[in-house]
């Protein structure tokens, strides 16, 4: 900290030397009693300066004074997106569900229909979309239970037989963060690998890229998406990925976009569990766990070492043992291929 010596007490004693030395300066007198407050709230100026000084520097900026940096370069935070999916609604023959009907899980995370609805033999499918973005939006399958309070609430009921997919949060400052180095720190030109990275990285819900010049000969390149939760993305991302990519690209390059692969993870042990717990609980932690250790190891080569699927198994507090622990029917470490990313599969324990 720049500041950092510039305490009250220093700061106190700085004011009194400035004071002619025919006043009274001893503890006690008006002199040195009035100016200890002053000195206080200098004090805490300095303070409040040394926090102003680190938001001049994109390493220790944060929230807006981040973004103002970054726009420096012509980077701007993604924004949050909204998860889709399909929903049945299920009521009175001939019913109207209006476009903008609002659904909701038990949770009270809210969707509304993107479409007007009649409900031929008592039934329809539409799609949905969250009300707002961010990852809370990607709901497992039969979440979305109910209508929210309205004119067709306990008329017209619904589900969601699929997952709902491609919601993102907002882009955070560490990963903005890094996406500013990125720029200034590897040069991006002419259409080099950095730059098709850095265009990729630039769509909203894009997570990670990974660029192959070549990848079908002289001209060609070939892009492969992870989303933000280090997942294959949906059809929209790429979608978009590829507008925006194409939009930018020299131009004679073929370019393809494509999401990752995904190669599900299948856990299967018997466990020695503590006096109370239950299967069903520290599945859920365990399936928790595995999920992170997939994401950090996503796009970077590494191996889904077996070992450390069984160190997870045991970092959770109420699995006292295991035995005839298999992954994905085998008991080898995994190697993803490049455009492979590690996903949780089934999690069976008794």
């Amino acid at each position: 900290m720049a500041f950092e010596e510039m305490t009250p007490e220093l700061l106190h004693e700085a004011m009194l030397e400035a004071i002619d030395d025919a006043i009274d300066k001893r503890e006690g007198s008006v002199a040195h009693d009035l100016l200890y407050p002053a000195a206080i709230e200098i004090a805490n100026a300095y303070v409040e300066l040394d926090s102003v000084l680190g938001l001049g520097f994109a390493e220790t900026a944060e929230g807006v004074y981040l973004d103002l940096r970054a726009s420096e370069f012509g980077i701007t935070r993604k924004p949050a997106l909204k998860a889709q999916g399909s929903v049945v609604l299920t009521g009175p023959t001939d019913t109207l569900v209006p476009s903008g009907t609002r659904l909701q899980t038990e949770t009270e995370i809210f969707f509304v229909t993107l479409e007007d609805a009649v409900l031929t033999n008592g039934t329809a499918t539409v799609t949905a979309e969250a009300e707002t973005g961010g990852i809370d939006g990607n709901v497992a399958p039969n979440t979305i239970t109910a209508l929210a309070p309205g004119d067709l609430y306990g008329v017209v009921s619904v589900n969601n037989p699929l997952a709902f997919d491609g919601g993102a949060d907002e882009e955070d400052d560490e990963s903005l963060l890094k996406r500013l180095k990125d720029r200034v720190q590897k040069p991006a030109t002419s259409g080099n690998v950095a730059h098709y990275y850095q265009w990729a990285m630039e769509v909203a819900g894009v997570g990670d890229a990974k660029v192959y010049p070549t990848a079908d000969g002289p001209g060609t390149v070939k892009v492969v998406l992870l989303d933000t939760e280090k997942t294959a993305p949906t059809q929209a991302i790429i979608d978009v990925a590829t507008v925006y990519i194409n939009e930018n690209k020299p131009i004679g390059a073929t370019v393809t976009v494509v999401g990752a692969s995904e190669l599900a993870v299948n856990v299967s042990a018997t466990l020695t569990l503590a006096a109370g717990a239950t299967v069903e609980e520290v599945t859920t932690q365990f399936t928790d766990a595995l999920r992170e250790y997939l994401k950090s190891i996503a796009f970077t080569g590494d191996l889904i070492r077996y070992t450390r699927i069984a160190n997870l198994m045991l970092d959770v507090p109420n699995i006292i043992d295991y035995s005839n622990l298999t992954v994905n029917g085998g008991t080898s470490n995994i190697q993803p291929t490049d455009i492979q990313v590690g996903v949780v599969g089934t999690v069976v324990f008794t």
